[in-house]
């Protein structure tokens, strides 16, 4: 019989499992943490930060006391950037980049400063930016994840009316139900939200879905550009025999119904749990099945831990939550009947051309849950077939975010380069609101 229950850790521990993962530095540290940097006039941390926020600026203003100018700095440029600095793996961007990190020393804490700055703000509710003249064009936004809110966000500042239409009731995206929930406490991704919208001229369409609810073509028709940020919604299926049986789940739908659980310790959990899969869902789900009480958490990948997409940190802070990570295996079969019991795995290997190849070797786990963490693709009928050029199953764009279909614009994880991280959706969103700005004023004095 599959062991699956919830309420296997005390109401306290559960608490604390799921309390915050990185607490905020106190006045204190924070001008202790910003007395640290140097200042770099070339700084190589605003160069690796996908956003291009002046981090040597923005720590100044810190050390001054000034913290509405750092938060001005900061969301000037990234609008999320609250929760940027709660998910956004600065230990390879920023910080790595930081002329500090070295073998004797560490690099400055940005991340943490960057949140000491902009929570003020958020928990103030102090409205930094205005709307420029209303310009008379409305825009429809499609997706209501980082890349969307940032688009909208831009545009409203920039005069435009703006028609936000997202899916699900609650906007957010993978910030409000794809992160695991010891990254962001407290509701933060509505309250960031609250003050995205807070800037006026958006209005927000919940629970329409694009291709079932309207479509590319209607949008159009109906307002002067579109820029669809609907995100990967669509599951990788594993394409092994077993996958139907029950306790086979998809590590996405969990982790959303675990951050809208009110009570986390009455969602049932296994004591067995295999996870396949090597990024950052894999990492978030097998995490946080360890801290509901699982006794046994596997997460398998095909190839080596370097090769992984997760980063080496959330590996590492796996690892260090008894998780634990076998390399080079591949699921064969889905074992059970009636219930997953186990996975069949071969394991694999590097052939002579660097490939992975099969070893004939084989070995089983035994799960009473197995999560699939394989991927997300664009989900069946979002697009009308042939409308948009697509590559590997996601939208092609250019450097302005453009697609191929004239007045439509794309970003975030749907477009080819996206990298599943809220820093840089929000990136893209900013960057098509600016073209489409530019696209809108200039067909308005050519035709008057």
């Amino acid at each position: 019989m599959p062991d699956i229950r919830p309420n296997r850790l005390s109401r306290d521990e559960i608490a604390r499992n799921f309390s915050e993962l990185h607490p905020p530095l106190s006045r204190s540290e924070a001008l202790i943490e910003a007395d640290r940097c140097y200042f770099c006039f070339d700084a190589p941390c605003t160069t690796a930060c996908p956003t291009d926020i002046d981090i040597p600026l923005f720590i100044q203003k810190i050390r001054s006391g000034n913290l509405r100018g750092s938060a001005h700095t900061i969301l000037a440029e990234n609008i999320m950037g609250g929760m940027c600095a709660r998910v956004c793996p600065t230990e390879v961007l920023c910080e790595e980049a930081c002329v500090r990190n070295t073998h004797e020393d560490k690099p400055v804490e940005i991340g943490l400063l960057q949140r000491y700055a902009t929570d003020p703000v958020l928990d103030d509710e102090v409205q930094l930016f205005s709307r420029a003249e209303t310009s008379g064009h409305c825009v429809a936004v499609v997706g209501g994840g980082p890349a969307g809110l940032s688009c909208a966000h831009r545009l409203a500042m920039l005069g435009h009316q703006v028609a936000l239409f997202d899916r699900e009731e609650k906007l957010g995206g993978l910030n409000e139900y794809g992160i695991a929930a010891y990254k962001t406490v407290n509701d933060f991704a509505q309250r960031e939200i609250r003050y995205i919208l807070s800037i006026g001229g958006i209005e927000v369409h919940s629970g329409v879905a694009l291709g079932q609810d309207t479509t590319i073509t209607r949008l159009r028709d109906e307002y002067d550009a579109v820029f669809l940020g609907v995100g990967l919604t669509g599951v990788n299926q594993l394409g092994i025999e077993g996958e139907e049986l029950p306790g086979v789940e998809n590590a996405v739908e969990y982790i959303a119904e675990l951050r809208q659980a009110i009570d986390k310790g009455k969602l049932p959990v296994g004591r067995r749990v295999v996870v396949i899969g090597g990024g950052m869902t894999a990492i978030d789900v097998a995490v946080q099945s360890k801290r509901l009480g699982a006794e046994h958490v596997d997460i398998v990948y095909r190839g080596s831990i370097k090769a992984m997409g997760a980063s080496d940190y959330e590996k590492n802070l796996a690892q260090t939550n008894g998780v634990t990570i076998r390399t080079f295996a591949r699921p064969l079969k889905i074992l059970g009947r009636g219930h997953v019991s186990g996975v069949l795995f071969e394991r694999t290997a590097r052939d002579d051309y660097g490939s992975l190849a099969d070893t004939g070797e084989t070995y089983t786990l035994d799960a009473d849950v197995v999560f699939k963490a394989i991927g997300q693709r664009l989900r069946d009928g979002v697009l009308e077939d042939g409308s948009i050029r697509m590559q590997a199953g996601k939208i092609i764009v250019d450097e302005n975010r453009a697609t191929s279909l004239a007045g439509v614009w794309a970003g975030g994880d749907c477009v080819v380069g996206g990298d599943d991280l809220t820093v840089s959706a929000v990136q893209h969103g900013k960057v098509a609101a600016i073209a489409i700005d530019r696209f809108l004023r200039t067909r308005e004095k050519a035709y008057g």
